[in-house]
């Protein structure tokens, strides 16, 4: 029997994924939570065999989690199961100790084959998502490039950024104009959307 924890911060999707994994003989589901914290916390109380993950929620998501879940759950799996398939969050999974990454549309079936081969140990990464990932390569952002693209994502000038991070409107240029080089765009706005696209931010 796999003991599964399930997080996921839409009520309806989580209920709906508990009420479907549920109806196979070898998944229990012994917990669920809406946050990254709560399944952090859950994990630590009910020692699932695998945490089936989304990657936006409030509070840490789903790679933070992953990743704090293997630290401190070790004998738990991580299972991604996301509606976010960009190549960028399938590395940062994996470097978080992810052992899966499933996209919300695949078919019922395949979620729960991925559950057990998660579950017996096997790694399982959606093939189109690997692909791209091999195509795009290793995020080539800062942790600071990264910090400048979201407050763009954002809506923020130059001088607003520059406010928040603590940092010069000409540090924040500078590492807007090596953002844009890296992503191969023309403006830091289109730089923002390329690395979200991607998952690199």
């Amino acid at each position: 029997m796999i003991r599964l924890l399930l997080a996921d911060d839409q009520a309806l999707v989580r209920g709906a994924l508990a009420s479907m994994l549920e109806l196979e003989s070898d998944i229990t589901v012994v917990a669920q939570a809406g946050t990254g914290d709560e399944a952090v916390a859950e994990a630590r109380r009910t020692r699932p065999d695998v945490a089936l993950l989304d990657i936006q929620m409030p509070g840490k998501d789903g790679l933070e989690a992953a990743a704090e879940i293997r630290s401190r759950v070790p004998e738990c799996r991580v299972l991604i199961c996301t509606t976010f398939g960009r190549p960028g969050y399938l590395a940062r999974a994996m470097a978080a100790g992810a052992l899966g990454y499933v996209v919300k549309d695949a078919p019922p079936e395949e979620l729960v084959e991925a559950v057990r081969r998660v579950g017996a140990g096997f790694k399982v990464v959606d093939p189109v998502l690997a692909t791209e990932s091999l195509a795009y390569g290793v995020n080539p952002l800062t942790p600071r490039e990264r910090e400048v693209l979201r407050e763009v994502l954002a809506g923020r000038v130059v001088s607003e950024t520059a406010a928040r991070l603590c940092l010069s409107e000409g540090t924040v240029r500078n590492h807007l104009s090596s953002a844009i080089g890296k992503t191969g765009t023309r403006s830091r706005s289109e730089a923002a959307m390329v690395a979200d696209e991607r998952g690199w931010l």
